[in-house]
């Protein structure tokens, strides 16, 4: 769990380094889900809490034998990604979400019940060596 603030961010991209070594995934995968952490938690940082509020981003990583899974999760306003959002992949906003789904095999995207967001993408990295 990190401080919502941009500055923490790389803790979770050096966490996601860390891990990696216990499983081998090619640099291309690590640069990818780098990426792709980086703007799930960015948008929790940015539009999660309004300005002023404290707040916390929580980052799970499960490794497994084919997949690496990574999920960022915060207790702020929420959103809800409907179909104008979806359309709308340009924008400044929707560029993260589109990022991510880009470089991930499978992403979810919900509202968390009661408070804040729950982003969670996987990336298929083969039968283990």
């Amino acid at each position: 769990m990190i401080p919502a603030k941009a500055e923490y961010i790389t803790l979770c991209r050096l966490a996601l380094a860390g891990i990696s070594h216990l499983r081998p995934v090619p640099d291309e995968t690590l640069h990818d889900l780098k990426l792709a952490l980086t703007e799930a938690c960015t948008n929790s940082v940015r539009h999660a809490y309004e300005a002023g509020n404290e707040g916390t981003v929580q980052i799970v990583y499960e490794l497994a034998d084919e997949t690496i899974s990574i999920e960022v999760i915060d207790e702020g306003e929420g959103f809800v990604l409907d179909e104008a959002s979806e359309a709308d992949r340009h924008s400044e906003s929707g560029l993260g979400i589109a990022i991510i789904r880009a470089l991930a095999d499978e992403v979810e995207i919900e509202p968390r019940e009661g408070r804040g967001s729950r982003l969670r993408f996987v990336k298929h990295l083969g039968a283990a060596a």
